[in-house]
């Protein structure tokens, strides 16, 4: 019996799926960037055609821009005003991300409950607000606060809470001398809770018995609270620590920045990489790679070089400061970097921790104001500078795009509770288990796998819709950026750092919100 054995030819490389899967990709990935290229090309053509300039000298340049509110109302350039915008739009974003992830988990829970007028009024706040266009609700919240009864002179003195068609005024707590320092202690208080509470919730795995662990954390906190409130002045020792910091970054030649996030990069891609076939180990050795594979280490690696070209040659770059001298992006870096161990150092100083001065505000880390309405100008009655105040732009935005997004997050509650098992909710009844404690404890922390996706791309349209604030004149960062459109003509700029800005705050929830998705997973064995 003669056994024939068959030659294999080699696969021709327009047949090859490896050969194809790569050219399809670097092909993409060519178009894309020569999509942006000639994009870029037609842009400056027509911006020279039209008599257009582009440039990035209006950061520096006072722009004589007035902002209705912020942390500086009379911003000296273009990159001050831009960066009072994006602290206002953040204030929107953080707190209402806050507030409307408490307020829509309520809501959602609240629509499955079995009382029926609880039942009833969730559902109909779900269905009202999520059917009313946002833009329509911010404009009703704006004409709403804008009908509230002036400010007189009837209404001059001291008040806890007060309401007027100029904004909300309320008694508020603030950061004073020494503020940094106690933050210090209670930060620590809080590393050490957490590890106490860590121990406890193991004795009580080990035991069986109630180890209080979130008693212990708030405990800890509170002690180290009261102990830094008095002992904060020991820690001055850290002023001259960060000022010799802020001197000694400030003495670096700023070559040194590029070089470091060159060093970074390239660090941080070989880490990644490592990693990644660390993750391909078995117990046999490295398991198969794919084409998939191949392709994410190499991109990962090529990132790193890219990074580390582009600060060199980002860093080089020159720009004119408001007081005229021409610095490289290097040395800004390197300037602003110096600054913040010098403002550091300066909060740490025992000159900020002072006692009761008259014409001083106290000296604890923290001071309590009541709002004022005071005779200011041509003896028009407005509110003063303590207390908290929250102007009808801010109202109007902040409440519609909390409450539109509660309303959603609301609906994903609700939903992520109904995805457990029914048994999940008999075993702990069986257990004699209150409603409160057995959504808190067994139905939540398993809702939250199915709710944290969703939830993530509630947050993202909650940070971008704070642009609509443009509508209520509310200072946010795209309105300011009109502003300065309108006064420089440097509208291709001014959107591209709308564009920056907004891709950094969404990739960097999407990061948070992944991180958490990870951590809560389920980890089979």
């Amino acid at each position: 019996m003669t056994v024939q054995v068959r030659e294999q030819t080699k696969t021709p490389l327009w047949r090859n799926a490896t050969v194809l899967k790569w050219t399809a990709q670097l092909v993409v990935l060519a178009s894309v960037l020569g999509l942006f290229a000639l994009l870029a090309s037609e842009a400056l053509k027509n911006f020279e055609a039209s008599d257009i300039s582009f440039g990035w000298d209006w950061l520096s340049d006072p722009t004589g821009v007035a902002i209705r509110e912020g942390i500086d109302t009379s911003p000296d350039s273009g990159a001050r005003a831009m960066l009072v915008g994006i602290v206002n739009t953040l204030r929107v974003a953080i707190s209402g991300i806050i507030v409307a992830t408490i307020l829509g988990t309520i809501i959602g829970v609240g629509r499955l409950s079995s009382n029926w007028i609880i039942n009833k009024l969730a559902t109909i706040y779900i269905e009202t607000i999520r059917n009313i266009p946002l833009l329509v609700q911010i404009f009703f919240w704006n004409a709403l606060a804008i009908g509230l009864p002036s400010l007189t002179n009837e209404d001059l003195g001291e008040y806890w809470f007060k309401a007027s068609n100029k904004g909300f005024a309320m008694a508020w707590v603030f950061p004073d001398g020494g503020f940094w320092p106690w933050l210090t202690f209670v930060l620590v208080g809080l590393a050490v809770g957490m590890f106490v509470a860590k121990k406890r919730r193991k004795y009580q795995e080990d035991t069986g018995n109630p180890g209080h662990g979130g008693r212990y954390l708030a405990g800890i906190i509170l002690v180290f609270a009261i102990i830094g409130w008095f002992a904060a002045p020991l820690l001055s020792f850290l002023d001259p620590v960060f000022t010799g910091i802020g001197d000694l970054i400030e003495s670096i030649p700023a070559v040194v920045i590029p070089i470091i996030i060159a060093v970074v990069a390239i660090v941080s891609a070989g880490l990644w990489i490592r990693g990644f076939f660390e993750s391909r180990r078995t117990p046999a050795g490295f398991g198969k790679m794919t084409d998939d594979d191949w392709f994410r280490v190499i991109f990962a690696g090529l990132a790193g070089v890219v990074v580390a070209i582009l600060g060199f040659v980002i860093g080089g770059f020159e720009i004119e400061t408001v007081s005229g001298e021409v610095m490289s992006i290097a040395e800004l870096i390197r300037l602003g970097i110096s600054n913040f161990f010098q403002w550091l150092g300066a909060s740490f100083d025992t000159e900020g921790y002072r006692t009761v001065v008259e014409g001083v505000r106290s000296g604890g880390p923290l001071v309590f104001e009541k709002p004022v309405v005071e005779l200011v100008g041509a003896g028009i009655p407005q509110y003063g500078k303590t207390g908290m105040v929250i102007t009808i732009p801010f109202f109007a935005i902040w409440t519609g795009v909390t409450i539109y997004t509660a309303a959603f997050i609301a609906e994903i509650v609700r939903g992520g509770i109904l995805a457990v098992s029914k048994g999940q909710t008999e075993a702990a009844m069986a257990l004699g288990l209150r409603r409160s404690r057995y959504l808190r404890f067994v139905i939540l922390p398993q809702a939250f796998r199915i709710i944290l996706p969703p939830l993530g791309n509630q947050y993202l349209n909650l940070a971008k819709n704070t642009s609509l604030g443009l509508a209520v004149a509310f200072a946010d960062i795209v309105a300011v950026g009109s502003t300065i459109i309108n006064q420089t003509g440097q509208s291709f700029p001014v959107v591209l750092v709308w564009m920056a800005f907004f891709l950094t705050v969404s990739l960097t929830i999407s990061a948070i919100v992944n991180y958490y998705n990870r951590k809560m997973m389920l980890v089979e064995r």
